[in-house]
């Protein structure tokens, strides 16, 4: 076969996400669609982005677009901005700057894992996990989180965890569940973690996707794991907080408790010049200090999370609410979700099947789309509820 074996893994892992897309994905493109599908802007930019690049693009002397190492003026911006924000002191060569929170993760996992090496990865997961996995030739774990509060399941977890174990890989604020995981079961976790640890002489590393750390409802508060277990890794991206995923901007961040965070800050540095996972382009870096300052418009998606909710739940869909993140879990009123899926499509719109992210029978709706869109759309729900009584 012409194929690595283990890319005809990563294949397997991607297909369901890949046949949504493919089957769903062009019926966005009809201007009455109404776009539930991802985490992507309808509106053109949220207001002062646009400017601020554009007042970086002009070159300010004659290397402004030439090869060259991570701007010391961003990773000194994150630095200080992520030191506020979490309550921990990062110093500016603790940012390691990346190709949006993707290219984090994937920096993250080459930096520390071996062939053969364990990640413990929770279930429902973003979609993207377990090809990451793969890709570095480690060995994916799924443990299911609790379903009843959709926080980690810290008995599981301790049943999964084998002397090869050498990560943990968690998301929080959770996509696709919105949960925040509560700092008590963050605490409990990296306890499990330093008993494991030091029963297998052998560093278990808890890798923190924490994409969505500045999309928060109800004055909820998240908090990271690297408060309670010093082998962390965080990964951040300035892709959410601006709404702008197609301006890959993130960075991984070395926590000040981290072990070994002298030689893993090389590591870092020679792990992204073999996989290309990181420094983004000139111009995002250098409009980095900026950028830390916009965000999308959180009371807007909150109080459009509150008016799907009620009407949803009115409908009668079982809707959870999430605590943070852009998207709601709603349980399909058939249980093939993709043929739901398919039901909605025939009015225009378009939702994720629960079967992309290991959920069959729910769907998600994404909050980022258009108020005009919600309006369109909250019949078509109702009509679809309606025929499945």
């Amino acid at each position: 076969m012409a194929v690595a074996a283990h890319q005809v893994r990563i294949l397997e892992a991607l297909r369901p996400f890949i046949d949504a897309i493919v089957e769903l994905a062009p019926a966005a493109s009809d201007p009455d669609a109404c776009d539930f599908l991802a985490g992507n802007p309808e509106v053109p930019a949220i207001p002062g982005y646009v400017g601020t690049l554009a007042g970086w693009l002009e070159p300010r002397h004659r290397r402004w677009f030439a090869y060259g190492m991570a701007d010391p003026a961003a990773q000194e911006a994150a630095a200080g901005s992520l030191s506020a924000e979490l309550g921990l002191s990062f110093e500016p060569d603790d940012i390691v700057l990346t190709r949006g929170a993707h290219g984090a993760l994937a920096l993250a996992m080459s930096m520390v894992l071996d062939p053969g090496d364990e990640v413990l990865f929770v279930s429902p997961p973003w979609f993207f996990y377990e090809a990451l996995i793969l890709g570095v030739h480690a060995v994916p774990v799924r443990v299911c989180a609790d379903q009843g509060t959709w926080d980690l399941d810290l008995r599981a977890i301790e049943r999964a965890l084998t002397p090869k174990t050498r990560m943990v890989l968690v998301n929080s604020p959770n996509n696709p569940t919105g949960r925040i995981y509560p700092a008590e079961t963050l605490q409990r976790l990296g306890a499990l973690l330093e008993r494991h640890s030091a029963a297998t002489d052998r560093v278990v590393y808890l890798l923190s996707d924490e994409s969505y750390s500045r999309i928060l409802f109800d004055g909820n508060r998240m908090v990271t794991p690297a408060a309670h277990y010093p082998a962390s890794l965080l990964v951040h991206t300035f892709s959410k907080s601006t709404l702008a995923p197609g301006q890959r901007l993130g960075y991984l961040a070395l926590p000040p408790a981290l072990p070994d965070r002298a030689a893993l800050r090389m590591t870092a540095l020679t792990a992204a010049l073999a996989t290309g996972n990181a420094l983004p382009d000139s111009v995002m870096q250098y409009a980095l200090p900026e950028l830390e300052h916009l965000v999308v418009d959180v009371d807007h998606l909150q109080a459009r999370r509150d008016r799907m909710l009620d009407a949803l739940r009115a409908s009668g869909y079982q809707v959870h609410t999430p605590e943070a993140t852009f998207y709601l879990l709603v349980r399909s009123p058939d249980p093939d979700d993709v043929a739901f899926a398919r039901r909605l499509r025939d009015e225009r719109v378009l939702v994720l099947p629960g079967h992309v992210f290991e959920m069959p029978g729910w769907f998600r709706i994404s909050l980022t789309a258009s108020d005009e869109m919600v309006d369109r759309a909250l019949p078509v729900f109702e009509r679809a509820m309606a025929e499945r009584r």
